[in-house]
C-alpha cells in the first residue's frame, strides 16, 4: 500500500539551504537592475528617465519570447545533469557577464544611448531567462511531496525576496567604499563622474559574482526526483495547450497580470527614497522596513496555508494589501507636511512595514500555486509540462515588473522629480515639494495597492485546494510507484 504522500520527506538540509541561498543570490542581480538601472541611466548616462521605463519594458516584452523557448528546450532536454540543473548552469556565465556590461558608462548621446540601453537590457534579459525559468520550475521537482513543496517554497521565497532587496544595502556600502561614492547617490552634490562609475560597476560586479556563486549551488547539491520521461517532445502547440486546458492555471496567470503592479516600489524605491528621505543612500531604510515585513509575510504563510488553504490566504493578503496601502499614503501624507512630529514619523515607518505582510500573495503563492496546476495537469492528461508552465509564469512575472515598473518611472516624471534633481545638481536651494512627495508616495503604495485588489478576482475561482489537491497527489503517487 502507498504510504500517504504528504507524510514522507525526501529533501534534507543542505539542499534546502541550496536552493533558498540559490534563489537569494539570483534574485540580488536582478533586484539590482529593477532597482538602479533606470537611475544610473538617468543620473550618469543622461538618459530621460520615463524613456528608459519604456524602453525596459519593450526589451522585457520582446525577451519574454524566450521564455516559452527556454520551456520548451527543458522539457525536451535528456541531459544525464536533469532537465532544469543543466538549464540553469547554461545561464551563470551570460548572467555574470551582461550584468556588469549594462553598468558601464559609454560615450553615446541622443539615439545612440537608447540603441544601447535597450539592446544590453535586452540581452541581459535573456541570460536572466536562461537561469529564472529553470530555477522557479525545478521546485515542482525537488520532491512529490506537496506539503513539503510548499515548505520549501515558503524558505527558499523568503531568501528570495531577501536576495531581491539586498542591492539597497550593497550599493550604499560600496559607495562609502569607493572614495567620492557617495557623492553620487544623493540629491546634492558633484555629477562630474569618471568614463566608468566606479559606484554602479563595482556594485554590479560584486553583485554578479556573489551572486552566480550562490546561483551554482542549486544545481550542484540539489536533485530532480519526480518522474518525467527524458527528451519528450513539446510543441509550441502543446504549451498553448497545457495554459488553455489548465483552468486553474490560466486563473493563476490572469490574476498574476491583474496585479501586475504589486511590486511597482521597488522599481522606483530609489527615487522615492530621493524624494521622501532626501538621499538615495537612504533606499536602505525603506526598503529593510518593508523587506523584514514581507519576510514574516512568507514565513507566516506555509502556516496560514495549513489552516485555510491557499485560495483563502491568497484573497486574505491581497484584500489586507489595498486598505493598507491606502492608509498608509494617508499617513504619509501628513508626515510630509510635519516630518518632525515623532507620532506621524513613528506611524509613517509602521505602515511601511505593514505594507510588507500582503507580499506573501504576489511572491510565494504563484509558486505554489503553479506547482499544485502542473500536478493537475499530469492528473488529467498523464504529461507533466513544469516547463511550459514555469516559463509561462515567468513570462508573466517578467512583463508584470516591467510594467509596474514604466507605470511608476511615468509616476516619477511627472510629478517633477528630474526637474527638482536637475537644480539640486546645479547647486540651486531647493527640495522635492509636496506635489513631488505625494505623488511619487501615491505611486509607491495606492497604484499597487488597487491593484492588488483586482488580483483577487480571479482568484474566487480558483479551485485546486483541500480534498481536491490532496486527491491529486495522492493519485499521482500509486501512479508513478505503478510505473
Amino acid at each position: 500500500m502507498t504510504e500517504d504522500v504528504t507524510k514522507q520527506k525526501h529533501l534534507n538540509f543542505k539542499e534546502i539551504a541550496a536552493y533558498s541561498l540559490g534563489l537569494f543570490g539570483f534574485q540580488a542581480i536582478v533586484g539590482l537592475l529593477n532597482s538602479y538601472q533606470a537611475e544610473f541611466d538617468a543620473s550618469i548616462l543622461g538618459a530621460d528617465i520615463a524613456v528608459v521605463g519604456i524602453l525596459i519594458l519593450i526589451a522585457k516584452i520582446v525577451s519574454a519570447v524566450f521564455d516559452p523557448v527556454v520551456g520548451n528546450l527543458i522539457d525536451r532536454s535528456k541531459s544525464k545533469h536533469g532537465k532544469f540543473r543543466s538549464m540553469i548552469m547554461y545561464s551563470i556565465i551570460p548572467l555574470l557577464v551582461m550584468t556588469a556590461i549594462v553598468f558601464l558608462k559609454v560615450p553615446f548621446s541622443g539615439a545612440g544611448l537608447y540603441v544601447w540601453i535597450f539592446v544590453t537590457y535586452l540581452i541581459w534579459s535573456l541570460a536572466m531567462t536562461l537561469g529564472d525559468v529553470p530555477s522557479q520550475g525545478i521546485a515542482s521537482v525537488l520532491t512529490p511531496n506537496p506539503t513539503e513543496r510548499t515548505n520549501v517554497v515558503s524558505i527558499s521565497n523568503t531568501f528570495k525576496q531577501i536576495g531581491f532587496s539586498a542591492c539597497v544595502v550593497i550599493v550604499p556600502i560600496v559607495c562609502l567604499i569607493i572614495p567620492n561614492g557617495s557623492k553620487v547617490f544623493v540629491a546634492s552634490g558633484e555629477t562630474d563622474t569618471p568614463m566608468i562609475s566606479s559606484e554602479y560597476f563595482w556594485t554590479a560586479v560584486l553583485t554578479a559574482v556573489l551572486g552566480c556563486i550562490l546561483f551554482a549551488l542549486i544545481p550542484m547539491l540539489n536533485k530532480e526526483r519526480v518522474a518525467y520521461v527524458a527528451g519528450e517532445k513539446t510543441t509550441f502547440k502543446d504549451m498553448v495547450n497545457a495554459l488553455k486546458n489548465n483552468k486553474p492555471f490560466m486563473l493563476v496567470i490572469l490574476s498574476y497580470f491583474l496585479g501586475f503592479g504589486r511590486q511597482m516600489a521597488m522599481g522606483i524605491q530609489v527615487q522615492a527614497a530621493n524624494v521622501i528621505l532626501g538621499s538615495q543612500n537612504l533606499v536602505a531604510v525603506l526598503g529593510i522596513v518593508t523587506a523584514v515585513g514581507s519576510m514574516i509575510s512568507m514565513a507566516l504563510c506555509p502556516v496560514l496555508i495549513k489552516k485555510m488553504g491557499e485560495k483563502k490566504v491568497y484573497l486574505l493578503l491581497s484584500i489586507y494589501g489595498f486598505v493598507v496601502s491606502v492608509v498608509s499614503f494617508i499617513v504619509g501624507h501628513f508626515y510630509f507636511l510635519h516630518p518632525s512630529n515623532i507620532v506621524l514619523t513613528v506611524l509613517f515607518y509602521l505602515f511601511l512595514f505593514l505594507i510588507g505582510l500582503q507580499f506573501g500573495a504576489v511572491t510565494l503563492m504563484p509558486m505554489i500555486m503553479t506547482a499544485d496546476c502542473v500536478d493537475y495537469y499530469e492528473y488529467e492528461t498523464g504529461k507533466r509540462m513544469e516547463g511550459a508552465a514555469y516559463s509561462i509564469l515567468t513570462l508573466t512575472i517578467k512583463v508584470c515588473l516591467a510594467l509596474g515598473t514604466a507605470l511608476g518611472l511615468v509616476f516619477v516624471q511627472i510629478s517633477g522629480y528630474s526637474d527638482t534633481v536637475a537644480q539640486i545638481s546645479s547647486g540651486a536651494e531647493t527640495g522635492f515639494d509636496l506635489h513631488t512627495k505625494d505623488l511619487v508616495f501615491f505611486a509607491y503604495t495606492v497604484v499597487p495597492g488597487i491593484l492588488a485588489l483586482l488580483s483577487t478576482i480571479p482568484m474566487f475561482k480558483y479551485d485546486i485546494v483541500g480534498e481536491k489537491k490532496a486527491k491529486i497527489a495522492s493519485e499521482l503517487a500509486k501512479r508513478r510507484e505503478n510505473a
